[in-house]
């Protein structure tokens, strides 16, 4: 049994109009995943000047300005970008609940898709591999699912 996802291809969507918002912690994997992003919507013939990339200090500030983003009735679609690593404390579980909760949140109303892109992982290799490494890059995952979104 194959634990990969199926390939479906993402439409193109040359008119979308698609914010991604990226923490500025770790930010060498952020960034990654960003790049990626841009890379697919970029090859789905989203127009460069369509995609806008915003930066926030932490993943908990992600829905926050998604929130903001969403008002503005500018966007098709928003990313969140991040990377949470786990640590020594349980402060971990309480970031990742807080964004994946707010996440939700934003997604129940309905209004445009808001696509899961923060890394939640035990160590910075995991990070590494999810964000252009061996896993591939998770920032482009996100962008296929964004496109498949606003199709739907």
């Amino acid at each position: 049994m194959s634990t990969s996802a199926p390939t479906v291809l993402a439409p193109n969507a040359p008119d979308a109009r698609i914010a991604i918002i990226d923490t500025l912690w770790n930010q060498e994997i952020v960034s990654a995943l960003t790049s990626g992003a841009v890379a697919t919507l970029l090859a789905h013939e989203v127009k460069q000047e369509n995609i806008h990339v915003y930066h926030v200090p932490g993943a908990v500030e992600l829905t926050y300005a998604a929130m903001r983003l969403m008002e503005q009735k500018a966007f098709d679609a928003i990313i969140i970008n991040g990377c949470v690593v786990r640590g020594g404390t349980p402060h971990f579980d309480y970031v990742c609940q807080s964004v994946t909760h707010g996440m939700t949140e934003l997604n129940l109303r309905g209004e445009i898709p808001v696509i899961f892109g923060v890394l939640t992982v035990d160590n910075e290799q995991q990070a590494l591999d999810r964000a252009g490494g061996c896993l591939g890059n998770k920032g482009s995952e996100c962008a296929e699912a964004a496109l498949h979104m606003i199709s739907l």
